[in-house]
């Protein structure tokens, strides 16, 4: 006798529990069938429906004169001024990277132009922030290798340029790297576009490539822990096509500028599903859809394939009545699929057909209301240990210039060229600082005098140790890296990476984190616009004694920033230019130690105070190199941050390959003067003859500064006198350090 298994009993199957399924029996009075529950749980899938982080978003500010589109659209748009903005968003595309690096990187890049496009915006600009573990790790260097060449193969065929990014390091990202793509689409206010649906009548159109089976099941995939198994979920993995996403971006814009569309979505996670119903969401309204209609390159695929692949280069249009047929015939020409597949109705539910038969019928509140969670958050013991572990018996080095030269060479302050030059950055001839030679990216508007710049921070030790400075300190880091190339800081997007939010422990890195974000923006006036979330990155590791072991990584709640320059020519980059300068520090000498990359690479601790964050002092520091850049006082300046003042310094005599001297007069223990990672603090040059001007004007702005030293020569030293300690080493013995480490893997 065969026992039939009910659905609810398979709720884990569609990514529901039993309560969860439960609910949707009470919400909608009956059982749902395969499809519809297959269908709900993806949208109540923490990829799309944010269940578990949507309750805390509530602390963020959205809201300012510079923020044209804020959350709730497929990206954030910022005012730039002369008629322009800026569209900008970040996502993530981390468990696809875990197994299967190429593809999985790629299509990351794909849909998050599909993001900007979508908005009315050319794309000009792509960063990106990636984690790895041990360098010297063989899967760490596959995964570096196939991330690496997935993001050029993408960004380079479709023509968009990296710019930027960041990477990181660790054992915690061993299994589960992180890899968050940021970009930025430029557009005439007049051109913003809107997912929505229009009214009701309104026709609604696939667009761009066929439906496949790639990518079936992504969104809840995303939203669960990795396992061994999870090789097994490459049909997750999306494979990616930037040819034919050219087509489809040059198609819709132009869709969009001649005022044939009501409403463009990308068709992003959770496919079909989660663009059409997210649209009739917005709408108020609901659809009525042919699931026959849509094109396919597979034999045999049925509905829940249909609704729930994730295949790329594929967007949802609606026309503007009466442009229908206008809008399919330009949409031709670029040689696309182009199908009516439904229409907008008014009864509110989100209605498929099959061959003439109703397969789901769901009501579109239900689809998009999510159940959300709020847990209790607690503290782990042992991270509260770590940070409260008393450092005064750490050892200060006798050999302090081999110390510098082991943190240049740690893989996370190594130079990045290795990678960044595999990427196109010129492409478009928008880019005018290349990576790699200031703390921000900065591209041309043609036709105006304006400049936009980007970054992308996290210090994922920081947040570990302490989750709300840590977060805080992201959004202050990069702001401080936009003022660094003259920029004043306009909003952020986030990419909040967490592991699974049902452990307390985890639970309150989220919650701690999203209030020091937010109490961060509400400072520096940097809004939120928008951002997407990564939860469940951690992974169940076998042991010897056949029990498990959790490996969560490091918090990660990586912050891309937007800025912009009234004048692009005034702008500044880290290396030194002349050895008639003068450097300064803007912030103070300081004498904390704790949650530095010193501490971890030399002494084998991740423990200590997060330094101390004044946002007050912050907002100082940042007017005042803003003030020096657009005063034209210097063309010289950068961030402290990974590796202290010393790190910082050297970067600068490597990238402009002139020496420096610098005298520290202090009593603090020269290996928190020397590679502390306080806040607030950065290095500038400034010409012998406008010394006193730079030092009256950052007076005048209540700005703390101090000369550190002079520039010139081949030698980079540093004295601590009241230690009666030297610190000298070569430019070439710098050099090699920094440049080598990365090269070696990627060669």
């Amino acid at each position: 006798m065969t026992q039939t298994v009910s659905l609810r009993d398979r709720a884990g199957t569609f990514g529901l529990t039993t309560d969860e399924y439960d609910l949707l029996v009470s919400q909608i009075g009956r059982e749902p069938n395969a499809l519809e529950a297959a269908i709900v749980g993806a949208m109540w899938s923490e990829h799309c429906g944010y269940k578990n982080s949507r309750p805390l978003f509530s602390v963020f500010p959205t809201t300012g004169p510079q923020v044209l589109q804020g959350p709730g659209e497929n990206a954030g748009v910022v005012d730039i001024g002369d008629g322009y903005a800026v569209a900008f968003k970040m996502e993530s595309h981390n468990h696809p990277s875990a197994v299967e690096p190429v593809q999985g990187a790629a299509t990351g890049v794909g849909g998050i132009l599909r993001d900007i496009f979508a908005m009315g915006a050319r794309p000009f600009a792509v960063l990106d922030s990636l984690r790895f573990g041990d360098l010297d790790s063989p899967r760490t260097q596959f995964l570096l290798h196939g991330v690496v060449e997935g993001i050029s193969h993408y960004g380079n065929a479709i023509g968009v340029p990296t710019v930027g990014g960041e990477v990181t390091f660790h054992p915690s990202y061993q299994e589960n790297p992180l890899v968050n793509v940021m970009a930025l689409g430029l557009l005439r206010h007049e051109d913003l576009a809107k997912g929505t649906m229009g009214a009701v009548g309104n026709q609604i159109v696939y667009v761009g490539s066929k439906t496949g089976r790639d990518g079936l099941g992504g969104a809840v995939f995303a939203s669960a822990d990795l396992s061994d198994a999870s090789g097994a979920d490459r049909p997750a993995v999306q494979v990616g096509d930037p040819f034919m996403e050219k087509l489809l971006l040059e198609a819709t814009l132009a869709a969009i500028e001649e005022g044939l569309v009501a409403g463009v979505q990308d068709m992003g996670a959770a496919g079909l599903v989660s663009s059409t119903c997210e649209m009739a969401y917005r709408a108020n309204l609901g659809v009525d859809m042919d699931l026959g209609a849509v094109p396919t390159r597979e034999e045999g695929m049925v509905p829940m394939e249909l609704c729930l692949s994730e295949s790329q280069e594929r967007m949802v249009l609606v026309p503007v009545p009466g442009k229908e047929q206008a809008l399919l015939d330009l949409l031709a020409k670029w040689e696309l699929d182009v199908v009516v597949i439904g229409e907008v109705r008014e009864h509110h539910n989100y209605r498929l057909f099959w061959h003439g038969e109703v397969v789901c019928d769901l009501p579109v509140s239900v689809l998009n209301e999510a159940p959300k969670y709020t847990r209790e958050g607690v503290e782990s013991e042992e991270i509260r240990a770590r940070r409260e572990m008393d450092l005064s018996g750490v050892p200060v080095p006798e050999k302090l210039d081999e110390v510098l030269l082991q943190l240049l060479s740690h893989p996370t302050i190594a130079s990045k060229r290795p990678i960044f030059e595999r990427y196109d950055h010129q492409v478009m001839t928008n880019t005018v600082v290349l990576p790699g030679a200031a703390d921000a990216a900065v591209l041309r508007v043609k036709g105006i005098r304006k400049g936009v710049a980007a970054t992308s921070d996290c210090n994922p030790r920081f947040v570990y140790l302490d989750p709300y400075t840590g977060a805080a300190a992201a959004v202050a880091e990069a702001a401080r890296n936009l003022a660094c190339v003259g920029a004043t800081p306009l909003a952020i997007t986030d990419n909040l990476n967490f592991g699974n939010p049902h452990r307390p422990e985890v639970y309150y890195q989220l919650q701690r984190a999203t209030q020091g974000i937010a109490d961060a923006c509400r400072a520096l006036n940097t809004p939120v616009t928008g951002g997407n979330v990564s939860l469940y990155n951690q992974y169940n590791e076998a042991q010897p004694d056949g029990t498990t072991r959790t490996v969560a990584i490091h918090p990660t709640p990586t912050i891309g920033m937007v800025g912009v320059l009234p004048d692009v020519e005034l702008r500044a980059t880290m290396g030194l230019k002349s050895a008639d300068h003068a450097l300064y520090l803007l912030g103070e000498l300081s004498g904390e130690l704790g949650a530095s990359q010193y501490l971890e690479t030399v002494h084998g601790l991740e423990a200590g105070q997060v330094p101390a964050l004044d946002l007050e002092r912050e907002q100082r520091v940042i007017q005042g190199v803003l003030a020096l850049i657009r005063a034209g006082l210097t063309r010289t300046a950068h961030d402290l941050a990974e590796g202290g003042l010393a790190v910082a310094l050297a970067e600068m005599a490597i990238s402009g390959n002139l020496g420096l001297r610098v005298t520290l007069d202090t009593d603090l223990r020269p290996d928190a003067t020397l590679f502390g990672e306080a806040h607030s603090r950065l290095v500038v040059a400034i010409a012998a003859g406008q010394q006193e001007q730079a030092e009256a004007l950052l007076r005048e702005l209540d700005v703390p500064f101090s000369q550190l030293g002079t520039v010139g020569g081949n030698e980079f030293a540093i004295s601590l006198p009241r230690q009666a300690l030297d610190l000298s080493v070569t430019l070439s013995a710098l050099s090699d350090a920094f440049e080598r480490p990365l090269r070696e893997v990627l060669s």
